[in-house]
């Protein structure tokens, strides 16, 4: 006879599962929004600005191919539209800012100042892995194909 105790981790665990689409959407969105205003910032000058004030040009390299990168892969991210496909982009504009940028400096992101950059690489990678979860755009505007069904055999 189960007791009490793992009746309720047990009853926890299923409205974890039941929970699961819906905390990955809200940590989707989350994370292409922080994403997305490191953009805007970069880009637009708004909430303040690049690193070091003002802006970038969105044809200067690296720092303007990244906030493109930023600002359109996060609001792909957010809204759930071509996920994957944004996050492997995103993720990898994120290890290069890592290796580019901050890796020289020291060994450890703690010491170098690249803990967002390592953060965002991994959470884009993990993204990349479990797709858009709840409330995503993609699967509304861009509905999957269906495999072809096989023909039947006629003998």
């Amino acid at each position: 006879m189960p007791s009490a105790i793992s009746t309720a981790v047990s009853s926890a665990g299923r409205q974890a599962d039941l929970a699961r689409p819906y905390a990955l959407a809200l940590f989707r969105a989350v994370v292409g929004l922080l994403f997305a205003c490191h953009g805007a910032a970069s880009l637009f000058g708004v909430l303040g600005g690049a690193p070091g004030g003002g802006t970038v040009s969105a044809g200067s390299w690296p720092d303007g191919y990244a906030s493109v990168i930023e600002l359109v892969g996060g609001v792909l991210v957010l809204t759930g539209l071509l996920t994957r496909p944004a996050a492997f982009v995103a993720s990898g504009s994120m290890a290069f800012a890592y290796f580019h940028v901050h890796q020289s400096h020291a060994l450890w992101p703690i010491q170098n100042g690249g803990e967002p950059s390592v953060m965002f690489c991994w959470a884009f990678l993990l993204l990349v892995f479990t797709g858009p979860g709840a409330l995503a755009l993609g699967p509304v505007l861009v509905p999957r194909r269906r495999a072809a069904e096989p023909a039947p055999v006629v003998a």
